[in-house]
């Protein structure tokens, strides 16, 4: 079953085989297609051309971000195709389950007030590492109201033009970002209980973990400094527990040690202890381990993205692009 008001914007860079795989898998839903290049220096513009696809290649003069990438695939699709009255964002390593559309634009249309649906998106390779394991479990969110969605998702385009769509300085996080505006604007954002999309995030070294938490941190300081006096906050306890486990209580360890007693040294057993209480509630497994583990690792990497986002803004700077599928 195809939908004529549905058109669909994948944005990617050197995807590869990934992307035909996307696009194959949109083309089952709707002939709507724009793909949004950003640089790639591999076969991707030829190859989403041969499947069908109207292409829109970014001027990289200009700094790259996904929320720009986004907007002018948006406005792409408002130019050539005008009667779409929902836009499905798709990043190109990700895949569209068949029957996902069906049961989204029923939903919208059944709840006018509704500006974003999302359902369940799976890493496809779970078992490849404990990264994959990790992004995985990050998306199995609550079912029903939300407050934000991810870089999947179904959109009302009234809703998305009411607000001016995605802002494309917002280096990460410009989908929450999104959120924060329509909520205020009183629409919402619902999750269904249905599968979306399969993601291959060929995360397999923790070099690859790590930027995407330090990139994490800094959508989370940008995001939340943007919108510092909204009521319709995303992320209230993220910096905060970010800072305290990265920064604050290792300094009041250090200077307790350095100052009243070297046996303060000990507080750092505060770690394992917590690492441990993760694990447990997580079934006590070894991947329970491994996960308590890497969630108390990505605080540091987390505050090294909340500093940087707030050394740069200090300095008048703005942030280059984290990329995590390119470090070693």
């Amino acid at each position: 079953m195809k939908f004529d008001d549905v058109g669909i914007v994948v944005i990617g860079r050197n995807e590869g085989q990934r992307l035909v795989d996307c696009l194959t898998s949109i083309r089952m839903v709707t002939d709507n297609i724009i793909y949004v290049d950003s640089g790639s220096t591999d076969n991707s513009i030829t190859a989403a051309k041969k499947i069908g696809a109207a292409v829109v290649t970014l001027d990289l003069s200009q700094p790259f971000t996904a929320a720009r990438a986004r907007n002018e695939g948006f406005s792409a699709l408002r130019s050539l195709m005008r009667d779409v009255r929902f836009v499905q964002f798709i990043d190109g390593d990700c895949t569209l389950v068949p029957d996902w559309m069906q049961k989204a634009v029923a939903f919208m249309n059944q709840h006018e007030d509704v500006a974003i649906v999302c359902g369940r998106r799976r890493e496809r390779y779970p078992a490849a590492s404990i990264y994959n394991q990790m992004c995985d479990l990050e998306w199995d969110t609550p079912v029903g109201e939300a407050a934000a969605c991810g870089g999947d998702a179904l959109v009302r385009i009234k809703a998305f033009e009411e607000v001016g769509g995605f802002l494309p300085r917002v280096m990460a996080g410009e989908e929450p970002e999104l959120c924060v505006r329509l909520r205020e604007r009183r629409w919402r954002i619902w999750r269904l209980d249905a599968e979306m999309a399969l993601h291959d995030a060929a995360m397999c070294r923790f070099g690859q973990w790590w930027l995407r938490s330090v990139r994490s941190g800094y959508g989370f300081a940008e995001v939340t400094r943007l919108h510092r006096n909204s009521t319709y906050c995303v992320w209230p306890r993220a910096i905060p527990s970010a800072l305290f486990w990265a920064a604050c209580l290792p300094a009041a360890i250090g200077l307790a040690a350095a100052i009243v007693h070297p046996i303060f040294l000990c507080a750092v057993l505060i770690y394992p202890v917590q690492a441990w209480r993760i694990a447990i509630r997580a079934g006590g497994t070894e991947a329970a381990w491994a996960y308590a583990g890497l969630i108390l690792a990505s605080k540091f990497a987390q505050a090294q993205g909340i500093l940087k986002y707030y050394w740069l803004s200090w300095h008048g700077k703005a942030a280059q692009l984290i990329e995590y599928k390119k470090s070693g």
